[in-house]
């Protein structure tokens, strides 16, 4: 499975675009099935409809969990470091993981959850987050995570949209210096969601909580009635494995659907060659599972790789701007993932906070959620890697399930703010505005994947034709990514951002549909506009356009409403940094906001808006312009 240098980089990805279902079965058969597969891949990107080691039965926790157990039941899986430092750490091996999840396994189906029932989890980073997941995927059950900072509607929008049985929270949160009530938001939430018929909390902070008699019951109460012996379900490879949520260019969140086999086969295939895992390492992802990341390079890909996995409750600048390096030198971390705004965040904080840790142990650092800015990646480079670990820049998505373009730690050479070169199995293309291919090197355009991965997108839960609207109807016979992208003269791939209307804050996509929706909830609200500008930590903030239905008075007491507003409809993650009153918006004659003209006043750049003569009312952009100081 695993790549040692770049010539078997190069003769691997060679064999993986001559003959994928040679490549990939061979790969498949180093995991453990209960009936092998019969054939390797069938696809069509029309419909679309992928299908990857067909007629193989399999249950992925037997891969995360069982095979260790057998081999190597005293080592640790998980280290989890929790949000006070004074606390203690606490360490599962594979032997107490394994016996936590059947238990936890036996709870849910006690409580009526079968394969296939749809379970939505909503809790803080702590170790029954991951116990949760995989007692999902032991029993079939499927697992939708929505990530703890999202507010009570996000959260019945998620479990409507799906249909779930069952919410599993915690009584609260902890996160720095904040207390985040889990289990009052789930009860708001689930007020709107009659498919909802049991919920489970977990105790983390002792919060007071309102418990209703038959549907809410205790963690640490269920767990004690049952055996710790739960056989796995057998799964087929094409089964869904989970759905999570991911923001659009329209409004709705889509639940993007990935399956048991390929998921499993391409996410521990990717880890261990990305970052050149090896057996004893210890591995700390920063993500929390909430996000793609979290799912694939914790709870998923890490376990089958049988690593040792850091899991952090807390924020990287609690108690203070060290505490990322503090568990480096505690854990003596060997491969350290995060994302380009932690490490924007933590240089801006000064190396002061550097002073003392051992970073010794360090051999690998990654980066995740956007490209890295070259500033970030030197200061990266040179402070925490001490200038000898390759830093592995990570271009994927929710839908892609696992990395796409990355170099692979100490083969590839790297290059500050390049993805590098393609992992074996991922046929990239850059397509131009008329829907051709364009070949050689330096060039830029829209990419595309043209050929199936295994850990590729299914469908959109419940709504197939939006799948296939969204990322396949682009350019036909193509998996369309939405983002923008360069090849440079040697061949690397540099992606340049979103070319449809998401936002990429923090590494989190946000939908400007999605905020303009909240916002046109706010009393008095006529009319807003939504779009994405530079900022110095997230890689891009949110610049809302507001037209009120009469004049603003208190112009800061109304954006702090309004922030509530976003805060109660989407969380806190979608709040706009910037809000400008407006009288008008930008607009062609049938009606469309250019919001081209909009990214250039919010970047403080109107020097080139281009022929503003077909808009409707070409003077709505000269008043703009005055209000925020750039007439």
């Amino acid at each position: 499975m695993r790549i040692n240098n770049f010539e078997e980089y190069q003769q691997a990805y060679k064999k993986s675009v001559e003959d994928p279902e040679g490549f990939w079965g061979e790969i498949a058969n180093e995991f453990v099935w209960k009936k092998p597969f019969d054939k390797v891949l069938e696809w069509n990107f029309e419909e679309p409809n992928v299908k990857w080691f067909l007629g193989g039965k399999l249950n992925i926790t037997e891969n995360c969990l069982d095979r260790h157990v057998e081999n190597k039941p005293q080592q640790t899986a998980i280290i989890w470091e929790p949000n006070d430092p004074s606390d203690e750490a606490v360490s599962l091996t594979y032997k107490v993981l394994h016996e936590r999840v059947c238990r936890f396994a036996n709870v849910l189906k006690k409580h009526g959850i079968k394969k296939g029932d749809r379970v939505c989890i909503y809790m803080p980073m702590i170790p029954e987050l991951v116990v949760s997941v995989l007692a999902c995927a032991r029993i079939g059950a499927i697992h939708s995570v929505v990530f703890g900072g999202f507010s009570a509607k996000s959260i019945s929008d998620r479990i409507n949209d799906s249909q779930c049985k069952m919410v599993i929270t915690s009584d609260g949160a902890v996160r720095g210096t904040k207390s985040i009530p889990m289990k009052e938001t789930v009860d708001d939430a689930i007020v709107t969601c009659p498919s909802v018929e049991k919920v489970i909390v977990a105790t983390r902070t002792r919060t007071p909580v309102s418990m209703i008699k038959g549907r809410d019951y205790w963690w640490e109460d269920e767990i004690k009635k049952v055996s710790a012996d739960c056989p796995a379900e057998e799964m087929d490879a094409e089964d869904p494995l989970f759905i999570l949520y991911t923001s659009g260019s329209t409004g709705k969140p889509k639940g993007v659907v990935h399956t048991c086999g390929g998921y499993m086969v391409y996410t521990t295939y990717s880890f261990v060659n990305a970052f050149q895992y090896n057996p004893g390492e210890v591995y700390f992802c920063t993500a929390d599972i909430g996000w793609i990341t979290g799912h694939s390079y914790i709870a998923y890909g890490p376990l089958a790789a049988g690593a040792i996995n850091v899991m952090f409750e807390g924020v990287p600048t609690y108690p203070d701007a060290g505490r990322f390096w503090d568990i480096v030198d505690k854990h003596k971390v060997n491969i350290f993932y995060t994302a380009p705004t932690a490490i924007r965040a933590l240089m801006g904080n000064g190396l002061e906070y550097l002073e003392g840790k051992d970073l010794s142990s360090l051999k690998v650092l990654g980066t995740v959620g956007e490209p890295i800015n070259e500033e970030a990646w030197q200061w990266y480079h040179k402070y925490i890697g001490k200038e000898k670990c390759p830093i592995v820049d990570t271009w994927w998505q929710t839908e892609t399930g696992g990395f796409m373009i990355t170099p692979l730690a100490h083969i590839t050479k790297t290059k500050p703010s390049y993805a590098t070169l393609p992992l074996p199995g991922i046929q990239p293309a850059l397509m131009d505005e008329n829907g051709n291919e364009i070949e050689g090197n330096d060039v830029s355009g829209n990419l595309c994947i043209k050929f199936p991965w295994p850990s590729i997108i299914r469908t959109t839960w419940g709504d197939h034709e939006r799948c296939k609207q969204v990322y396949f109807s682009s350019y036909p016979g193509k998996y369309f990514t939405g983002d923008g992208c360069l090849r440079d003269e040697d061949g690397y791939y540099r992606i340049t951002g979103r070319v449809d209307d998401v936002i990429n804050v923090s590494g989190h996509r946000i939908g400007t549909a999605e905020v303009e929706d909240a916002l046109n909830m706010h009393l008095g609200v006529v009319e807003s506009a939504v779009v994405g500008f530079p900022h110095d930590i997230k890689g891009q903030g949110i610049y809302a356009y507001m037209i009120m239905d009469k004049p603003v008075e208190d112009g800061e007491m109304l954006k702090k409403d309004i922030l509530a507003t976003v805060t109660r409809i989407i969380g806190p993650i979608a709040k706009p940094d910037h809000i400008l009153f407006v009288n008008g918006l930008p607009k062609t004659r049938s009606g469309k906001i250019m919001r081209r003209i909009l990214r250039k006043i919010a970047e403080g750049d109107v020097s080139n808006l281009g022929d503003t003569s077909t808009l409707l009312d070409p003077a709505v952009v000269d008043e703009i312009k005055a209000k925020v100081g750039l007439a």
